[in-house]
């Protein structure tokens, strides 16, 4: 077993105003990394704008639309439009610079080997996050679309067409909250293995809860997806995936019961 000597707090007693000073100075660092990274974003606007709008676009092409676009009815809505974009841009861009600083100010309170279990998951967190985007963006929004998009009639009922002509506020809403909530449901094995590592749950509770969890599952991806099926499935059955996965990293990294 390790000792205080071969596992030590590489750190040094501080008093709470030091902790305090700490905290604020971490804080400060990821507000201006963040604002600096929301500039940036504003400026690039159009072509983040560009890649949010893209798969609606395609859909739209593909229904007919020659000239697919978005409108906006109020005359601040362009305005808050590019906000929007900005700070969705600021908060991709900061987030490695915000992690760091959060682990910068939580590390040196942890023992070497608690460092060392906890890196594996930091590194996890933003690859997960990416690939649920990346579920959402490349697969859910298309299909998602698609079958919105498919209600639109032409010749409409008694010479009146139905035309989708999305507005632009809404839309982009709707994709981004679309976007955090895939990147974020993609962290189930990072919190269950941290929690099955310090203790809170087991591998074994896991399997014992399995039928909840999958309830629990297709839950979720009904309130987060769209409201259409396919979209649910694309969703709950990742999660579903991934709550076996957690089940399998919890059995690894969950405490072993010692020998008598």
């Amino acid at each position: 077993m390790a000792t205080p000597e071969d596992d030590p707090i590489e750190d040094k007693p501080m008093p709470l105003m030091d902790h305090l000073i700490e905290l604020r100075t971490r804080l400060i660092w990821a507000m201006v990394s963040f604002a600096v990274c929301f500039v940036v974003s504003y400026y690039f606007s159009d072509i983040i704008y560009y890649f949010l709008a893209r798969p609606l676009a395609e859909v739209l092409k593909e229904t007919g639309s020659p000239d697919p676009k978005l409108i906006y009815t109020q005359l601040y809505e362009a305005f808050f439009t590019r906000i929007k974009v900005a700070f969705f841009g600021g908060v991709f861009l900061g987030f490695p610079v915000i992690a760091c600083q959060l682990w910068l100010f939580v590390a040196p309170g942890l023992y070497r080997s608690e460092k060392r279990a906890l890196l594996p998951f930091l590194a996890a967190t933003p690859v997960l996050f990416f690939l649920g985007a990346s579920l959402a963006y490349f697969f859910v929004f298309p299909m998602a679309w698609r079958f919105f998009a498919g209600f639109q009639n032409t010749s409409g009922g008694g010479g009146v067409p139905i035309e989708l002509l999305p507005k632009v506020g809404e839309y982009l809403d709707l994709v981004m909250k679309m976007i955090f909530a895939f990147g974020l449901t993609f962290q189930l094995p990072v919190g269950l293995s941290l929690m099955a590592k310090v203790g809170i749950t087991s591998s074994a509770a896991l399997r014992r809860y399995r039928r909840y969890a999958i309830v629990g599952n297709f839950v979720v991806a009904a309130v987060l997806a769209p409201p259409d099926p396919i979209s649910m499935l694309l969703l709950a059955v990742p999660l579903i995936a991934l709550y076996e996965i957690s089940i399998i990293a919890a059995s690894i990294v969950e405490p072993k019961p010692k020998e008598d």
